[in-house]
Parts: C-alpha cells; structure tokens; sequence
C-alpha cells in the first residue's frame, strides 16, 4: 500500500469511527475502536487534550495542528514515526498558526 492508499484508509476509517459513534444505539458508544481483517488489524486512537477551563478556541486550533503534522510531517519522505519531528516548515506554520490563536484570543 502506497502513501496515498494509507491516507485513503486512515481518512475512510475515521468517518467509519464518527458515524459509528453517532448512529450506534448505546449511550455513551466510543464508535467502532478495531477492524480486523485477514492480513491486518485496524485500531482507532484519539488521545485526549486537556487545557485550563474556559480556553477559547482549542478545538480549531487542535484542527490546525494536526493539518500541519500531516501535510509536513506523515506526507514528509525523510519522517519516520516515532522519530522526532525536525521539519523547518512544520516548525514555522505551527508557530504561526500558535501565534495567531494568541493574538484572537488577547486580543494583540
């Protein structure tokens, strides 16, 4: 499976999650968490983010982060997971996209 058919299934397999998570008849369902085929198992993970009560403005900032992990970090050639990541652009845009959040929400 090549880059693009992993970002296919990663993207199809969250949507999967989600709308498990929306249709399924339990309360309190976390959504479909494991698929298991013959040559592979597929297990979802959403890590948690805590911040001080009353932040404005996490989840879009979250949104962005993770726009920037995966359009210079996954999609970078040279990045091997569980590597630090040393990518210049990365660095750049998460400092801005950070800095903006800042200056909406003081103000400044």
């Amino acid at each position: 499976m090549d880059t693009n058919d992993s970002l296919r299934v990663a993207s199809l397999w969250h949507s999967m999650h989600a709308i498990s998570q929306q249709l399924s008849p339990t309360t309190g369902c976390s959504g479909i968490e494991l698929l298991e085929a013959d040559t592979f198992d597929l297990h979802c993970f959403q890590s948690l983010t805590v911040c001080e009560p009353g932040t404005q403005h996490m989840e879009a900032l979250l949104k962005v982060v993770y726009e920037l992990y995966t359009d210079y970090v996954l999609k970078n050639p040279f990045y091997e997971m569980e590597m630090p990541i040393r990518c210049e652009l990365f660095d750049i845009n998460l400092t801005q996209a950070v800095q903006k959040d800042r200056v909406a929400l003081l103000g400044r």
